[in-house]
Formats: structure tokens, sequence, C-alpha cells
């Protein structure tokens, strides 16, 4: 039971960081939330000559002081409730179960009306955008395990394929300027659909049997090995598996 000099400490403690809460939304005008449109807030006519990217940053504060004004009005809420329950003499009892709000409880959280076992704030939420539920990994939750050397076609590769089309950033965003503007997306030489670069042109027949598709790529990879004087891009095969692999002509 809550002696009156308590209770008084505790109403002046619950006025004042009204007061304090109520002063601060009045000198930042709830968060910027009564002016219409974020470009107010920062002095922008429209979001045509923005680049993406700050328009992203505006956005996110914004929403950042959608969140802080909510947190902010449930602290007043909880104020007046506090205070309306010391008027009404059930002040340091749980509204649920109606045992005493242990005093240190109240000394650290002076405008709650629960005790601890029945404070509404007891599940975290981990609630994901509805989409999500009908997309699957990689699109949806991403698998990013980088223990697990996966090669399939993931998030990312889907980001670079759409990337190769154009993005928001130019040559000059780079550290490292581009000689062309196609390979200012992310890893520009990175093979998409495939990982070694022979995969681009060889394939297995019904049969079994390895086949080779001649295509631009077969004929940039031969003339690289040539270059190197190599047989493979992981080096020269075993001399045992030489003859296999060389012309009549030129033993």
């Amino acid at each position: 039971m809550l002696t009156t000099e308590q209770l008084a400490g505790f109403r002046l403690q619950l006025l004042k960081e009204k007061g304090e809460i109520e002063d601060q939304l009045k000198q930042n005008d709830h968060f910027g939330l009564d002016r219409g449109h974020y470009h107010e807030s920062v002095g922008e006519l429209s979001s045509y000559d923005n680049h993406p990217a700050d328009e992203g940053t505006e956005l996110y504060e914004r929403e950042k002081d959608i969140a802080l004004n909510e947190h902010t009005d449930l602290q007043l809420r909880n104020i007046d409730k506090a205070l309306e329950a010391m008027e009404n003499g059930t002040y340091g009892k749980c509204e649920v179960c109606g045992k005493e709000i242990p005093y240190e409880r109240l000394e650290a959280l002076p405008n709650t009306t629960y005790c601890k076992e029945h404070s509404p704030d007891q599940i975290v939420s981990h609630e994901r955008p509805v989409e999500e539920g009908v997309l699957m990994p990689p699109f949806g939750k991403f698998d990013m395990d980088e223990q697990d050397e996966n090669v399939a076609f993931d998030a990312e590769d889907s980001w670079q394929t759409v990337a190769q089309w154009g993005t928001s950033d130019t040559p000059s965003d780079q550290t490292f300027p581009a000689g062309h503007y196609n390979d200012v997306n992310i890893e520009p030489d990175e093979n998409l659909g495939y990982v070694e670069d022979f995969e681009n042109f060889v394939g297995v027949d019904m049969y079994g049997n390895i086949q080779v598709y001649p295509n631009p790529q077969h004929e940039r990879y031969e003339d690289a090995l040539d270059e190197e004087g190599i047989m493979t891009s992981f080096g020269d095969l075993p001399a045992f598996e030489h003859d296999p692999y060389v012309d009549d002509t030129d033993k």
C-alpha cells in the first residue's frame, strides 16, 4: 500500500513528465507530422529532381518520425491513465488481477497500471510483410548462409540481372569509374545462369555424351586458353590424358 507521500511523489513525477512531452511535441510539430508531405520538412518541392537514394532516406526518416510520434502518444495516454487511477484511488494496483504493484516497479515505471505478469507488452512482434507469405526463398526470406555454397540463381543474381538494364548510378558514382556504362552495375563480369565459363557451351546429350555447342562465349574461352598456353582454366591435364585431346597432325 502506497503512502500519501509516495503517491504525491509519483503524481509530481507524472505531471512533470507529461509537461515535458507536451512541450516537446509542440516544439517539433509532432515530429514534423503536422506538415502535409515530408518534402516540406526538408525544403523540397517535389521528388522529380532528387536521387532515389535520397528519397529513400527521407522516407525512412519519415517512417521513424511516425513511430516516435506513436510511442510518445502512448506515453501520454499511459500518464493520463495513471493520473486517472490516482483520482479513483486504484493507483498501485494491477487493473487485471488487482494485486499490489511492487514499489520498485512503480519507481522505475510510474505510468504503469499493470503488474509485471500482466503487462500488455509481453510478446515481441516478429511480423513480416504479408506478401512474404507467398514467396519462397530466396525471394521471400533470404537464405544467406555463407557456409552453404549454393550456386543457384538467387535474389542477388536477380538484382544483378535487372540492374543490367540501368540503375540510378552513373560512372561518376563509382569509386573507380567504369570505362563503359554497361559496367556500372554490380559485378558486371559475373556469369549469370552458370558458374564456370564452359557451362555456357558444354552440355550432355540424351545418351550421356559430352557435346560442345560453339558460340561467342566458346570462342572467347578458347582464345583465353590459347593466350595462357593451357588446356583448361584450371591448368594442363595429366600426361596420361593428353592424347585424347591432341590431333593426329600435332603428334
